[in-house]
C-alpha cells in the first residue's frame, strides 16, 4: 500500500517489529523494507517507564539503524534518557499523546526538556494537542528548534474524546501548519497516522498522502 500510494518512510512501531526481537529478526525487517524502497527512519511510538525499557528503546533503535526515536520516557527517566542520547548519538522526540496522558500538549513536553541535550525534542502530535486544547500550528511555530517529528491527522470536531479521520477532510488546520513547518525550515518527516478505517486502510491512506502533497505543492 505505501508503494502504491508513493510514501517511502515510515516510523516503525513495535505492531510490526516487537521491541524484543533480536538482531537477527530485526535486520531481515529492514532488509524487506529497503528491498521495497521504503526508508525506516525511526523507530515509535515507544513508552519507557524504567530504565530497562529506555535501555531497550536504544538498542532496538541502533540494531534498526535510526537516529530517531518517538518515545515517551517518564519524565522521571529524562535524566537518563539524555545520557543515553549522548552515549548513541540517537535523538529523541518526545511524543504527546492528549488529555490524560502525561505529555497532553508539546507544552508539557518542552517544559521537561528545554534545559537538556538539544537531540532531545519534540514528536508533535497535532490531532492529540488540539484534543488536549493546544494549537498545533503555535506550538510548531514556538517550538520549532526543538520539532524533531511530526504526526498527522484530523478531527471531524475538537473535543477530548474525538478519533482521527483522513488528513483534509476535518477542522483541523493543515495548511496553516505546513505553512509554518515551512516558515520554520523544519527538515524532518511529517508522518501520516491512519486510524479511520483498518479493514479497507487504502482509500484513507491516499487521500490523506494526496491532500498533503497538494497542500505542499500549492503552497510552493
Amino acid at each position: 500500500m505505501m508503494k502504491r500510494v508513493g510514501i517511502d518512510a515510515l516510523s516503525i512501531k513495535d505492531f510490526y517489529l516487537p521491541l524484543d526481537s533480536n538482531a537477527e529478526t530485526v535486520k531481515g525487517v529492514g532488509e524487506k523494507f529497503s528491498a521495497a524502497g521504503i526508508r525506516i527512519y525511526a523507530a515509535g511510538v515507544i513508552y519507557m517507564k524504567t530504565q530497562a525499557e529506555v535501555d531497550r528503546a536504544f538498542d532496538y533503535a541502533k540494531m534498526l539503524g535510526v537516529d530517531l526515536i518517538v518515545g515517551v520516557p517518564n519524565p522521571e527517566l529524562l535524566a537518563y534518557t539524555e545520557q543515553k542520547v549522548k552515549t548513541y548519538n540517537i535523538r529523541v522526540a518526545v511524543h504527546n499523546h492528549g488529555p490524560g496522558d502525561l505529555y497532553p500538549t508539546p507544552v508539557e513536553v518542552y517544559e521537561h526538556i528545554k534545559g537538556l541535550d538539544p537531540r532531545i525534542g519534540l514528536c508533535v502530535d497535532i490531532g492529540h494537542t488540539a484534543r488536549a486544547g493546544g494549537d498545533p500550528v503555535k506550538m510548531v511555530r514556538d517550538y520549532a528548534p526543538r520539532v524533531l517529528d511530526v504526526h498527522l491527522k484530523d478531527l471531524s470536531v475538537i473535543t477530548k474524546e474525538e478519533h482521527a479521520i483522513d488528513l483534509g477532510t476535518g477542522v483541523l488546520d493543515i495548511v496553516g501548519l505546513l505553512k509554518s513547518l515551512i516558515h520554520n525550515r523544519y527538515i524532518g518527516y511529517c508522518s501520516i497516522e491512519h486510524e479511520l478505517d483498518m479493514n479497507d486502510p487504502l482509500p484513507g491512506i491516499a487521500e490523506s498522502a494526496g491532500y498533503f502533497r497538494g497542500v505542499v505543492k500549492a503552497l510552493g
